[in-house]
C-alpha cells in the first residue's frame, strides 16, 4: 500500500456502486495518518467531465457533476463527524474547458491539478469510470503514476447487486431493535402495568431475535442515531406546520369564488441519496395538502401540485433542506434548491 505522505490526497470520481465506500475509505486513511503525524489533512473530490462537444460549461453533466459532488461532500462530512478540525475537504468540477477522450488527457487534467493544488497521492475509485463502459482505470492509473504522482487503489469491496437477505449483525443491533419494538409494543398498549411490561419484552424480544439480521442494513453508531432522533423530532415539528399551512392554504383555494387553481406536474432530481430518507422526502410532499408524489425513480421525482404556490414551495427547496438536516446534518442544507440547481424556474413536464 502506498504511504499517504503530506495527507494531501485527490479522490478522483465518477457515479459507481463504490463510490461510497471509496470516499469512506480515503477519509479513514487521512484521520489515521492525522493521529500519527499531527498535521492536517486536505482530501480534493474531483469531478473529470468527459467529452464535451462545446465550451459551454453548464452543461448538463456539469450539473450531474456537481450534484454528485455535493453528496461526496455530505458523506465525507458524515465519515468525519468529529475530527471536522483535523482534515480540509475541497471539490472540483475538471476539464470543463478540454475535449477529454484518452486515459492521457484524463490523466494530464488531473495531474494539472494535483500539482496546482500541492497534492501528492491520487486515491482511486476501483469503479472509476467516467466513460461508461470504457476501461479507464489501470491506463489511468500509469499514466498518473509516471507523471510523479504516487497512487493507491481504494481498498473496497464492490457492492452486491441483489444483497443478501441475511446479514452480519452486532449486538447494537440487536439492542436497537429490541428497544424500538418494545416502545412500539408500549405504545400500543397504553399501559406501563406489569403484564404489559413482560408481555412487551417477550414480543420485542422475538421481533429481535428473528429480524435483527435482516430489517438493519448498516451499523448501529449510538451517537449519530441520537442526534438523528433529535433532528427528526425538529422535523416533525416542522412537517406538522407546514400540513397546517397546506390546509389553510387549500381551504383559502376551494371557498375563493374563482377557484384560483393551476394543476401542474413537476419533475426535478432530489438531493437525497438513501432509500430512508427518499420515502421520507415523497411520503412528507404526499402529507403536505396540495402536493402528491405521483412517482420516484431513484432521486427523480415526479410531484402533482395544485396550485402555483405549492409548485413553488416545492422547488424553493424548504422541505427538501429538512429531510437532508435530518439524515445528513445541518452542513447538507447547504446544498442548493431545485431550482437553483437546475437554473429552470419552470420545471413542469
Amino acid at each position: 500500500m502506498v504511504a499517504l505522505t503530506g495527507l494531501r490526497l485527490l479522490v478522483p470520481v465518477s457515479e459507481s456502486v463504490t463510490l461510497r465506500n471509496t470516499v469512506a475509505y480515503a477519509i479513514r486513511q487521512a484521520l489515521e495518518r492525522t493521529s500519527e503525524t499531527g498535521g492536517p489533512a486536505a482530501i480534493h473530490f474531483v469531478y473529470p467531465v468527459s467529452e464535451r462537444p462545446t465550451f459551454d460549461s453548464e452543461m448538463e453533466e456539469t450539473e450531474t457533476a456537481r450534484t454528485l459532488l455535493d453528496r461526496v461532500t455530505v458523506w465525507a462530512e458524515e465519515d468525519i463527524g468529529e475530527n471536522a478540525d483535523e482534515m480540509t475537504i475541497e471539490t472540483a468540477v475538471v476539464g470543463t474547458r478540454e475535449y477529454l477522450f484518452s486515459p492521457g488527457d484524463y490523466a494530464d487534467v488531473l495531474v494539472r491539478y494535483a500539482r496546482n493544488h500541492d497534492l501528492g497521492v491520487a486515491v482511486f475509485d476501483p469503479g472509476f469510470s467516467p466513460l461508461g463502459t470504457t476501461p479507464l482505470l489501470p491506463p489511468l492509473e500509469a499514466e498518473v503514476q509516471q507523471a510523479g504522482l504516487e497512487v493507491e487503489e481504494a481498498a473496497v469491496k464492490r457492492e452486491r447487486q441483489s444483497p443478501p437477505l441475511v446479514r452480519r449483525a452486532t449486538v447494537a443491533q440487536f439492542l436497537t431493535l429490541f428497544g424500538v419494538s418494545y416502545v412500539f409494543y408500549l405504545l400500543l398498549a397504553g399501559s406501563a402495568a406489569t403484564y404489559e411490561l413482560v408481555t412487551g419484552a417477550i414480543s420485542a424480544s422475538v421481533v429481535a431475535v428473528a429480524l435483527w439480521r435482516v430489517s438493519l442494513t448498516s451499523p448501529v453508531r449510538p451517537v449519530r442515531t441520537v442526534k438523528q432522533l433529535g433532528r427528526f423530532a425538529l422535523y416533525v415539528l416542522y412537517l406538522l406546520w407546514e400540513i397546517a399551512k397546506g390546509n389553510l392554504h387549500i381551504a383559502y383555494v376551494v371557498l375563493h369564488p374563482e377557484l384560483p387553481i393551476d394543476p401542474k406536474v413537476v419533475e426535478f432530481d432530489a438531493a437525497v441519496w438513501s432509500a430512508i430518507s427518499v420515502t421520507t422526502f415523497a411520503n412528507s410532499i404526499t402529507l403536505i395538502p396540495g402536493t402528491l408524489t405521483v412517482d420516484v425513480s431513484q432521486r427523480r421525482f415526479t410531484v402533482h401540485a395544485l396550485t402555483r404556490d405549492t409548485h413553488e414551495d416545492l422547488l424553493a427547496g424548504g422541505l427538501e433542506r429538512a429531510v437532508r438536516f435530518v439524515f445528513y446534518g445541518r452542513a447538507a442544507m447547504e446544498i442548493p434548491s431545485p431550482r437553483e440547481r437546475t437554473n429552470d424556474g419552470d420545471e413542469n413536464a
